[in-house]
């Protein structure tokens, strides 16, 4: 029945793609700071001029570990999902599930199949960077606690992709020539509820959040927004020494769920000046309205991605090799998701060039708010030693992988400015 359907409307598929994308560009070209250092450039440090031998040493073999682990995984991973989509294997799978069932249920099914296969063939490498965590003072967690996360996080990723795929399925069967169009404003708005959701409905399934204490520093930041014009009712502290012994704070969320989030190890770990710092690079996100500026360029990307997908699952040679039959058969759904991965690494360095642009930005307000240039470069020392961040990672992993400049290039931003400022 599927086979007998009629092509998609590819001239307003492509006209959507265009148009998302362009409004895409319009958007990053706006709003999107992409100066650095405005009136003049970006200088890093050295590394010796903040590490010491030892220090940088053993950063570089953590990172080296990590780093072949971590691109093993993602390759096996990516490898995984192009074999159950780009051949028959994952219609071949999608068959033996369906069993008679309604097209919903087969899809949820497929979903949680596809997405646990992936997760099942790297789990030894995920037991591996557990373990390199261990043995450098990453985490403490027990097992059972790691274990439990990282089913919880399966169980987000397998609901959260249904949802999109089930609405997919049923808008393809609905409008088999125009469903993109109803997909790709539907994904954007469920990017945009999915941002503003998260705070409140995802978060706390991994950490617990209270306020933070009342004190000097509380009493600071909260100062620190009124000055900066940020509305913030609440910081608030989360039990993140449970997993991690990593420093952290940062923003999620917007509007009414707008939250600044502060590590309990941050807290623990540094003098009251750096938490400051910390916290006004969070403070200067919300400024900005960093959150609801990545929700609309992820809403954006969504409508164009939906589009592309729908032209790549229109095509009659990829329906062939993967045994499908078109969007509206349960059984695209592998290479749906196959699909997806390419996308996501295709799009990988331009999600993160913007990153590093607005985390850069961050980094200069909260400079300009605080006026603590030496707090600051001893806040990214503690932060970089405690991750233990490469220095001088390999500059095409920082292209397609880095979502914040290099430690080296933070530090020096201080310097940078004054030099600028001349």
């Amino acid at each position: 029945m599927e086979q007998s359907r009629p092509g998609i409307a590819r001239r307003t598929a492509w006209l959507m793609a265009a148009l998302a994308t362009l409004a895409l560009v319009v958007v990053a070209a706006l709003w999107v700071p992409w100066s650095w250092v405005p009136g003049g450039r970006l200088v890093p440090l050295s590394p010796g001029d903040l590490f010491t031998k030892s220090e940088l040493a053993r950063a570089e073999r953590f990172s080296d570990a990590r780093r072949w682990l971590g691109w093993t995984s993602y390759a096996v991973s990516l490898a995984t999902a192009a074999a159950l989509g780009f051949t028959r294997w994952g219609a071949r799978l999608v068959r033996r599930l369906e069993g008679g069932r309604r097209w919903p249920v087969t899809a949820v099914l497929a979903v949680g199949a596809v997405l646990l296969i992936g997760r099942l063939v790297t789990l030894p490498l995920s037991l591996l960077l557990r373990r390199l965590g261990l043995e450098y003072g990453l985490t403490d967690q027990a097992f059972t606690g790691w274990l439990r996360d990282l089913t919880v996080s399966f169980l987000v990723s397998w609901v959260a992709t249904s949802i999109l795929v089930l609405l997919m399925i049923f808008f393809a069967r609905w409008r088999p020539r125009t469903w993109f169009v109803w997909a790709g404003g539907t994904a954007a708005v469920v990017a945009v509820a999915g941002s503003f959701l998260y705070p409140i409905v995802v978060e706390p399934l991994f950490n617990n959040f209270t306020s933070m204490p009342d004190g000097p520093l509380r009493t600071s930041i909260l100062r620190l927004a009124e000055t900066e014009g940020v509305r913030v009712s609440d910081v608030l502290v989360a039990d993140a020494s449970r997993r991690t012994t990593t420093l952290n704070a940062y923003v999620s969320g917007f509007g009414s769920t707008r939250r600044v989030v502060v590590y309990d190890t941050l807290l623990q770990a540094m003098t009251p000046a750096e938490a400051r710092v910390v916290i006004a690079h969070e403070l200067a996100h919300a400024k900005h309205d960093d959150v609801l500026v990545g929700t609309l360029m992820g809403a954006l990307g969504a409508i164009a991605g939906v589009a592309v997908l729908a032209l790549l699952l229109d095509s009659r040679r990829l329906q062939e090799r993967s045994g499908s039959a078109g969007t509206a058969d349960p059984r695209s759904i592998p290479l749906v998701l196959a699909l997806a991965a390419v996308g996501s690494l295709l799009s990988s360095p331009a999600v993160n060039a913007v990153s590093r642009s607005i985390e850069i930005r961050a980094d200069r307000d909260s400079l300009a708010a605080t006026g603590a240039d030496a707090a600051f470069i001893d806040m990214q020392r503690q932060l970089s030693l405690r991750a233990l961040h490469d220095p001088t990672p390999p500059a095409w992993s920082q292209w397609l992988f880095g979502s914040h400049p290099t430690v080296l290039e933070r530090a020096g931003l201080p310097s940078s400015l004054a030099e600028a400022g001349k």
